[in-house]
C-alpha cells in the first residue's frame, strides 16, 4: 500500500508541546496526567504521553505564527487553570532537574506498554519534553528535498531551544541532555537521507515488515516527513519555558522551509552539508548550545553559532515578512544576545545551589510568559 503525502498548498503550521506536571509545594514532577485530562474533559487538544507526569498540547493547523500564539495561549491557560484546581501547576521545559525516571508511571495505553516492553530501559527513562513543529509542504518530492536540506539547520534549532542542563539531579555538562536521552531510542536521532519519495516509502515498508516499527509514528527522527498531514515535522527542539522563545522557534522553522522551498522552485542547489558536518555540529550544539563553534567547510573552518544565527535571521527576513512573523524571527537574535534557557537555569543554580529553585524558576518563567501574552 502506497504512502500518500497529503500535501499542503501553503506553509501551514501545527505545534505540539509536551508539558510537565509539577507539585507547586515541592516542585517535584507528579504522575497525575489522567486526573488532569479528566478535569479538562474531551477537548481533543490535550493528550496523554508515555509517562503520566507529561501531557501533550496540540494546535489545529494554523496559517501564521500569530495564529499559533493565539491557540497556545488559550490552551496553556485552560490547562493551567485545570491543573490549579487539582493542586498542580504546569511547565514547558525539556527535563526536570531532579526527578528520577524510575519513579514515573507509564501511561496505561496498549501502544505505550508495548513500546516499553520492546525497547525497555531507553523507553522507560524517556522523561523528556520537546517541541514539535509541523510545516506544510506542497508535494512529496519537494518534501524529501527540503527534508534533506533541513538537516543542515537542525543544530541551530537545537542550540536556540536548549533547556536541559540537568538530569536526575546531575549537572550533565550539556546544554541539552534531553537530546542524548532521546537518541537512545532505536529510531531517534539524525534521519537517513532519502533520494526521493519512493525510497522513503520503501524504507518505511522495510522497517514495518522487519518488525522494527509498527507504524510510521515510531520514526522519531529529529525531522521527519508526515504523510498524513502533508508536513515536515521538526522534532529536535527542547521544550523551552519562555513563550516568546517558543514562537521564535516556530517562526525560524517556517521561514527555513519557505527559504528552501523557494530555492527548490527556482532550480537552485539546496544547502545540504555533509553528514559528518551535521553530526558534529549537532553534538556541538548539544554540548555548548549557543556557544558552539560549528563546522562550515571541508577545511574545518568554523563559525560561532550566535554569528551564524544572525546570518540566518538576515537571510530569512524576506520570508518572515511574507509569512507575517518578522518580530518572532527577530527574537532569535534576542535569544542569542540574552542567552538560552540552559544558561538561565545554571545562573539560578549558581546563585542558590538548589535544584528546587531551578524548577521554580522555569515554572515561573513559563507562567509569566503566558500571562504576558
Amino acid at each position: 500500500m502506497a504512502l500518500i503525502f497529503n500535501g499542503s498548498p501553503e506553509p501551514t503550521l501545527g505545534v505540539e508541546c509536551e508539558l510537565l506536571l509539577v507539585d507547586p509545594k515541592t516542585w517535584q514532577a507528579v504522575n497525575r496526567a489522567p486526573e488532569l485530562l479528566a478535569e479538562l474533559g474531551d477537548v481533543g487538544w490535550a493528550k496523554p504521553e508515555l509517562l503520566q507526569c507529561i501531557i501533550e498540547i496540540i494546535t489545529t493547523p494554523c496559517r501564521t505564527v500569530a495564529d499559533v500564539k493565539h491557540e497556545l495561549v488559550e490552551k496553556f491557560r485552560k490547562t493551567e487553570e485545570a491543573a490549579n484546581r487539582l493542586g498542580m501547576t504546569t511547565c514547558f521545559v525539556a527535563t526536570h532537574p531532579t526527578a528520577l525516571w524510575h519513579d514515573m508511571t507509564i501511561t496505561d495505553n496498549p501502544r505505550y506498554l508495548n513500546l516499553v516492553n520492546r525497547m525497555q530501559w531507553p523507553a522507560r527513562r524517556a522523561m523528556i519534553m520537546g517541541l514539535h513543529v509541523h510545516v506544510g509542504v506542497k508535494t512529496a518530492e519537494k518534501a524529501i528535498a527540503i527534508f534533506n536540506a533541513m538537516t543542515t539547520f537542525l543544530p541551530h534549532l537545537l542550540a536556540v531551544s536548549a533547556a536541559s542542563p540537568y538530569f536526575m539531579g546531575e549537572e550533565t555538562g550539556l546544554a541539552s541532555s534531553r537530546i542524548k536521552v532521546f537518541e537512545a531510542m532505536p529510531t531517534a536521532g539524525l534521519p537517513q537521507r532519502m533520494l526521493n519519495w519512493a525510497e522513503f516509502q520503501r524504507f518505511m515498508k522495510t522497517l514495518i515488515h522487519a518488525g522494527a516499527i509498527q507504524s510510521i509514528q515510531e520514526i522519531w527522527w529529529d525531522i521527519r516527513p508526515h504523510p498524513k498531514f502533508g508536513t515536515l515535522e521538526i522534532r529536535i527542539c527542547d521544550g523551552t519555558p519562555d513563550l516568546d522563545d517558543l514562537l521564535a522557534l516556530v517562526a525560524l522553522s517556517q521561514c527555513l522551509i519557505c527559504y528552501l522551498d523557494d530555492l527548490y522552485d527556482n532550480g537552485e542547489q539546496l544547502p545540504i552539508h555533509k553528514y559528518w558536518f551535521i553530526k558534529e555540529n549537532k553534538w556541538r550544539a548539544t554540548r555548548w548550545g549557543l556557544d558552539a563553534d560549528i563546522v562550515h567547510s571541508d577545511d574545518g573552518t568554523t563559525r560561532h553559532m550566535r554569528d551564524d544565527l544572525q546570518f540566518l535571521v538576515n537571510k530569512l527576513t524576506p520570508f518572515a515578512i511574507q509569512q507575517n512573523c518578522l518580530n518572532e524571527l527577530k527574537h532569535i537574535s534576542r535569544i542569542a544576545d540574552r542567552g538560552g534557557s540552559y544558561e538561565r537555569q545554571r545562573a539560578v543554580y549558581r546563585k542558590t545551589e538548589n535544584f528546587a529553585a531551578v524548577t521554580e524558576s522555569v515554572v515561573n518563567e513559563y507562567q509569566e510568559s503566558v500571562k504576558r501574552a
